[in-house]
Order: structure tokens, then C-alpha cells, then sequence
């Protein structure tokens, strides 16, 4: 069934970067079929006003755990290690079918609602299938994987595999979920990091991963004691080793990248591997301020992510543009990070962590439509501003999002979900929680 969004304005992250004022969108087919003025009498069914509202790409979550999303505000305090040692990994050694569920659906109620359509998701070692399930009936768009965990140290007996029984569950997921729902799911190896994976797994990641041409989506070099104990591990800085491992290169998203080394950003730029940047849960962790500015002007590929709800504590992709705009300014200068710089990170950046960059990340005619519609009328960001992309990045809220499309499905009317029921959801969000706050205590 047809759908047109009317009379908005569109910013269409085309490779002209256009902005049409009092444009529409047709959405046929689950693409966008005409960019433009809609002739009245179309053979549309349904209609979107967007009159006073902006309509932009959905936008592209570089890095989440829906895992973590039931661990919110149970983790403050803590850096990174002792924070996964003492709070993460006992909580996702707990979870079971129907935990793991509850934090799925509680994840996608809260990204679809905040404007995201599709996600870069990092699972825990067990019950990963629940997240895509979850993702399959709300009409949600991920790329997911179970985290790989055959080493390391303070891993709980819940979270231990063999190498072997990572490897063969990872491939067992992918063999069902790798381009299901039409290719709106897709499967990533997501070897956790360098300290809680050997290394002939991640030899044997980057090689499935060529013979498969399935992504790669692990952490790197954000906490400097992480990045300690790596060197002393192998004798190299955690983006040397990495690639030297095979796990660089277009397929690949690292996040974080805090604590790189000037190797290391060449190593980057000429793999072609994305970068993640998570500026709230950097800072939640205290971990640093990514030199982004500079890897952007060397020519490496940025997206943009919240993390988890743990080191954040929210998934709202408007804070981390209003954040990635901002906290570099002190360092780089006044005009270090442009608000068009930091929505392609929050749309085509993301797009292409994900490899999708010719199905989404900008509203184009041809490309799948997973679409968002702003309203940017409130008291926060009134008057408007002649530049709708700097008032998105610095103005707009997750509460702004009124309409959202996934894959030409209206998964959001008005605020209102379609596809979940968010009273239901956080009910069960709650009861999980508590069951797992008593499991871990």
C-alpha cells in the first residue's frame, strides 16, 4: 500500500545534500519512489502531513547492546573493566529467553520512538536469537551477533565457551537470520574485544567473515587500562593487533577508538573500517573524548551510537548528536564538528557500519524507506531556524519524532507505536529486571 508523506520539509542527505522545503516523499514497495511533489490524486492510500515538520533519513545506531537495555541505572560508578567485571557480565550471564526478549522489545520501543530504524547490535553470548526475534515482529532493521567470549578474565561460568561452541553458534545464527525478512536482518561476528577473545577466534572471525562476507563488530582502544592490559597481553597497541588478527577492513566497525595511536588512525583510514563514536557512554565511563575531528579530516568512515543503556543511560541518537557536536569544540575549535558533519554520522556514517549505505541512510529515490518525521515547533527549539539540519543537531529531542517508517511500514503514528505495545513492553522490562537484580545479588 502506497504511503505519502506531504508538504515537509525534506532533508534528504542526497549526495548534494538538498534540503526541499514543502516537498513530499512517495513510499511504494518499501522504497522511496519519488522525491518531490506528489501529483494530488495519487494512487496513495495513506498520507502523512508534514506540513511545519521536518522528514529526515532514520536514523542509523553505529553501536547498542538491546542485552543491556534491562540494566539501566544498575551500573553508575564504575571504568570500564571493573564495570563489565562487577555489574555486565554477572547480569548478562543471567539472562534467560524471556529476559533477553524484554530487553529487545524495550530497546526497540525506545529507538524507534527516538527516530533510529536501524541498529548495529552486539548481543551477549547466549539467547541472541530472542534480539532478533523481537526485531523481526516490531519491523525494527539489525544487524546483530552473539558476543564471542572464549577468554578473559572475571568471566562468569554463565558467560564461558569453548572456542569451538562460539564459532559454530555464530554460524548457526547466521545461517538463519543472515538476510531474513527480506534483508531488513543480517547477521555480524561480534568477538567482544581483544581482552575476552583468543586469537585464533578472531583469525577464525576474519576468516569466515571474507568467506561469508558477514560483518565484523567488536570494541577497541576505549579505556586506557584496557588498552594497558592488551599491550601487555600481546605486545601491541589494540588496532595493531586487530589488524594484524585480520579484523580490519569495509566490513568492520570498531567502537569507541578513544586511545588511538597515529599507527593506529592510518591503520584505520586505509582498511576502510568504520568507527563508532559513543560520546554519553564515553563520558559516563570516563574514559576520554575520541580525537573524532581528526579522524574525520584523515579520511576514516564515523557513525555515532549511544552503547548501552548501562553507560549512557539512554539510546536517544538526538543526545548523541547534540553531544558529538559539542564536546570536541573546546579541544578543535568552534567550527571542529558541523551539525552536517554530525547527522551523516547519525545517518550515512551508520549506513555504512552496516554496509546498507545503497539501501538507506538518506532519502533517495530507489532506497528502502526507513524514514523519520520531526517537529521541531516546540518551545525548546522556537523560532525556527533557516538551517534545518544545525536546528535538528542542536535543538531537536527525542520527544520531537512523530512519525517513523521502516522498510515503508509506519512502525510509529503521532507517537504512538504500531508494532509494540509500550505499556506491556515495560511492564515486563520491569519484572525481568527485578528477577535479575535477585539472580546477580
Amino acid at each position: 500500500m502506497d504511503l505519502v508523506i506531504q508538504n515537509g520539509t525534506v532533508v534528504t542527505m542526497n549526495a548534494r545534500r538538498e534540503v526541499l522545503f514543502g516537498a513530499d516523499l512517495l513510499v511504494r514497495g518499501g522504497r522511496i519512489a519519488r522525491v518531490g511533489r506528489v501529483a494530488p490524486g495519487s494512487s496513495a492510500r495513506r498520507t502523512l502531513d508534514a506540513s511545519g515538520m521536518v522528514v529526515i533519513p532514520g536514523l542509523v545506531q553505529g553501536h547498542v547492546h538491546a542485552c543491556q537495555t534491562l540494566f539501566r541505572n544498575r551500573a553508575d560508578g564504575l571504568e570500564l573493566l571493573d564495570w563489565l567485571r562487577e555489574r555486565i557480565w554477572p547480569m548478562e550471564a543471567a539472562h534467560d529467553e524471556r529476559s533477553m526478549r524484554a530487553s529487545a522489545e524495550l530497546t526497540f520501543a525506545e529507538l524507534i520512538r527516538s527516530g533510529s530504524t536501524a541498529a548495529l547490535d552486539m548481543g551477549t553470548v547466549h539467547h541472541t536469537g530472542a534480539i532478533f526475534e523481537a526485531a523481526r515482529d516490531c519491523g525494527f532493521r539489525l544487524t546483530s551477533g552473539k558476543a564471542m567470549m572464549d577468554h578473559g578474565q572475571g568471566v562468569p561460568a554463565g558467560l564461558r565457551e569453548t572456542t569451538r561452541e562460539s564459532i559454530d553458534e555464530s554460524l548457526r545464527l547466521a545461517r538463519e537470520w543472515e538476510g531474513a525478512q527480506e534483508g531488513r536482518l543480517h547477521y555480524a561476528f561480534a568477538p567482544r574485544f581483544a581482552l575476552s577473545c583468543t586469537d585464533e577466534l578472531m583469525r577464525e572471525v576474519a576468516r569466515l567473515s571474507r568467506e561469508k562476507n558477514l560483518r565484523i563488530h567488536t570494541h577497541a582502544s576505549e579505556n586506557p587500562a584496557e588498552c594497558d592490559a592488551v599491550r601487555q597481553r600481546t605486545g601491541r597497541d589494540n588496532v595493531v593487533f586487530l589488524h594484524e588478527l585480520g579484523l580490519t577492513g569495509p566490513r568492520s566497525c570498531f567502537a569507541h577508538c578513544v586511545w588511538l595511536t597515529s599507527e593506529e588512525q592510518r591503520i584505520l583510514r586505509e582498511s576502510g573500517t568504520s568507527v563508532c563514536h559513543c560520546p554519553s557512554s564515553n563520558l559516563k565511563l570516563a574514559s576520554g573524548i575520541a580525537r573524532i575531528p581528526e579522524l574525520m579530516a584523515e579520511g576514516v568512515h564515523v557513525c555515532l551510537g549511544p552503547d548501552g543503556a548501562p553507560c549512557n543511560n539512554n539510546l536517544d541518537m538526538f543526545l548523541e548528536m547534540r553531544l558529538a557536536a559539542l564536546i570536541h569544540k573546546p579541544r578543535a575549535g568552534a567550527t571542529a564538528m558541523g551539525p552536517q558533519a554530525v547527522l551523516e554520522m547519525a545517518t550515512l556514517g551508520g549506513a555504512r557500519a552496516l554496509g546498507l549505505e545503497r539501501e538507506i541512510g538518506s532519502l533517495e529515490e530507489g532506497k528502502r524507506a526507513d524514514i523519520a518525521v520531526v517537529d521541531l515547533r516546540g518551545e525548546h527549539s522556537t523560532p525556527a531556524s533557516d538551517d534545518a539540519v544545525a536546528q535538528l543537531v542542536h535543538s531537536g529531542r527525542a520527544t520531537d519524532v512523530r512519525h517513523v517508517v521502516i522498510d515503508g511500514r509506519l512502525v510509529m503514528r503521532d507517537r504512538e507505536l504500531l508494532t509494540l505495545d509500550l505499556p506491556a513492553i515495560c511492564a515486563a522490562a520491569a519484572e525481568q529486571a527485578r528477577r535479575l537484580a535477585v539472580a546477580v545479588a
